[in-house]
């Protein structure tokens, strides 16, 4: 456990596999728009995150450079996280889209880059990644909704097995066997839409709110909380201080076993937004490229 001492917050760490420390918790800012994520990066930081995830496809690797360098935060109190997109794949351009990144984010070296998806040329891109890792560019390397058998490919013929997986994780679609699999490698799971966006009547889910009631707790920190708890890594966001304020405030209550069994009945093992294996998806995604 970490303490922020501006905000007297305790954070988890978690350590990678190549023993870089990586805060449990942090800030996304996917569907940020680039106008305003200057703005909720500059909250998050004063509320006391110090992980910060974005990504190419995101646009707005800019806003989160600006809020950083603006901050008065030593850029080493702060894990910065982005994420190659699938038009960048390649070993030529995942290298110079790299540099682009850190030239966005006003930074030296990125904390953890990700492969954002299992479609195009993620071998060559991968290759790109291990490059800067080398170069010291980035301090770990990972992937992002790779399922189990893109995760099991890369991992046992790249040369650096990755770091992290990021993956839709939540209440609804726990990832169970897949984190197992991911344990096997070292490789952390990191949750995306760790609120499952509100779908599936989320915020009124009658289990989570029984459990958040006992604790004089939120749905939202319930669930936060048990993946907190299961060692999954995760980023919430939103737009509004106060929810992050909330979001991160989950470090003084811990649920029970009995707690922790009645949220895994939860799980449908299905995506609430797409399978990377279905045919319409990759369609969808080639024409993202």
């Amino acid at each position: 456990i970490r303490r922020n001492q501006k905000m007297d917050i305790e954070m988890n760490t978690v350590t990678l596999n190549n023993g870089v420390e990586m805060p449990q918790t942090g800030y996304g800012v996917y569907q940020v728009s680039p106008a305003e994520c200057e703005r909720c990066v500059s909250d998050a930081l004063s509320v006391g995150y110090r992980m910060i995830d974005t990504a190419q496809a995101y646009h707005n690797e800019e806003g989160v450079g600006n809020a950083v360098h603006k901050s008065g935060i030593s850029r080493q109190e702060i894990f910065l996280v982005s994420k190659v997109w699938i038009s960048n794949y390649g070993y030529e351009k995942a290298k110079t889209s790299i540099d682009e990144s850190l030239r966005k984010l006003q930074t030296h070296y990125i904390d953890l880059m990700l492969l954002h998806q299992p479609f195009c040329d993620r071998y060559g891109a991968y290759r790109a990644l291990e490059e800067a890792y080398k170069e010291g560019k980035l301090r770990a390397i990972g992937v992002s909704n790779f399922y189990p058998d893109h995760f099991i490919d890369i991992a046992s013929n790249m040369e650096i097995v990755p770091a992290v997986n990021q993956v839709e994780t939540h209440v609804f679609d726990q990832q169970t066997e897949p984190q197992k699999i991911m344990e096997e490698f070292g490789t952390r799971i990191m949750s995306w839409g760790p609120l499952a966006e509100g779908r599936n009547n989320f915020f009124t889910n009658p289990i989570l709110a029984e459990i958040g009631h006992k604790y004089g707790k939120s749905v939202a920190q319930v669930a936060l909380r048990w993946l907190i708890q299961r060692g999954v890594i995760i980023i919430p966001k939103s737009t509004h201080i106060e929810r992050m304020r909330q979001n991160i405030d989950i470090f003084d209550f811990t649920l029970s076993d009995e707690d922790m069994a009645a949220i895994a009945t939860l799980d449908t093992g299905k995506s609430l937004f797409f399978d990377h294996h279905d045919a319409e998806t990759t369609r969808m995604f080639m024409g993202w490229r």
